[in-house]
């Protein structure tokens, strides 16, 4: 009997799945605050990330929001991030670690393996794109700077303020296989965040690989169909096997 190839469709998260977001926020709050190395950066990560989605669902950010709400965020998230650990901003000092995280975004480096695993994927004949929440072209700036674009094909490349859906809304990922002509059951979704990405992909029908590179708690019910610490492990999950005709 002829092989088969189980063709699969994979799409990947941006930040924090595809690149070391806290790098970035790590550098705002040493250029800012002068922490340590000491100071709990990944625990203050988590925090950070927590209230940055907690605000926006009570800001009631859309996928193109009111720029004053998205300040208003941006600026109260590392006010109560830093109120857990005992710090005070003083006035200014929110907008202006938002200001330098903002600028250091741009200054990432992939981690180890991405670039293998989608080229490896992509050989082997299963489609590769990216579902990331943000604006636009904020987004875009990210994967020039991660060189994405010379690896991902423009159409699968899926941003929720372009698209008009953010995650965890199920409906954009129902925009992703109706615009690319998929199934939810034949594709997988890679990323880190519980609310966006597990629940989400969960919701829609996806298959989630949950990358909880940071050992963080589940959030919901919700059930990941896999879970991996690091690159090697989602690459392993990611092998897929030839099935018989």
């Amino acid at each position: 009997m002829d092989q088969i190839n189980t063709f699969k469709t994979i799409f990947f998260d941006v930040d924090d799945t595809l690149y070391d977001h806290l790098q970035p926020l790590r550098g705002a709050l040493q250029d800012v605050l002068g922490l340590q190395d000491d100071f709990p950066y990944a625990e203050a990560y988590h925090r950070f990330r927590y209230y940055s989605d907690w605000l926006s669902a009570q800001e009631d950010l859309s996928a193109v929001p009111e720029p004053d709400a998205v300040e208003r965020m941006r600026s109260r998230r590392f006010e109560l991030t830093m109120g857990e650990f005992g710090i005070a901003l003083q006035s200014g000092q929110a907008q202006e670690l938002q200001s330098r995280y903002l600028s250091r975004q741009f200054e990432i480096t992939p981690f180890h393996g991405v670039y293998d695993l989608i080229r490896r994927l992509q050989a082997e004949g299963h489609t590769v794109g990216l579902i990331t929440n943000g604006e636009g072209q904020h987004q875009r700036r990210k994967l020039e700077a991660l060189d994405l674009f010379s690896l991902v094909h423009e159409r699968l490349i899926f941003i929720s303020g372009e698209v008009g859906y953010a995650k965890p809304d199920r409906r954009l990922f129902d925009h992703v296989n109706k615009q690319t002509r998929t199934s939810a059951d034949n594709c997988y979704y890679i990323g880190d965040s519980w609310r966006n990405d597990v629940a989400g992909a969960v919701d829609a029908g996806w298959n989630i690989i949950w990358f909880n590179h940071r050992g963080a708690s589940p959030e919901s019910d919700h059930q990941p169909h896999f879970m991996a610490q690091n690159y090697a492990e989602i690459s392993q999950i990611l092998t897929f096997k030839h099935a018989r005709s």
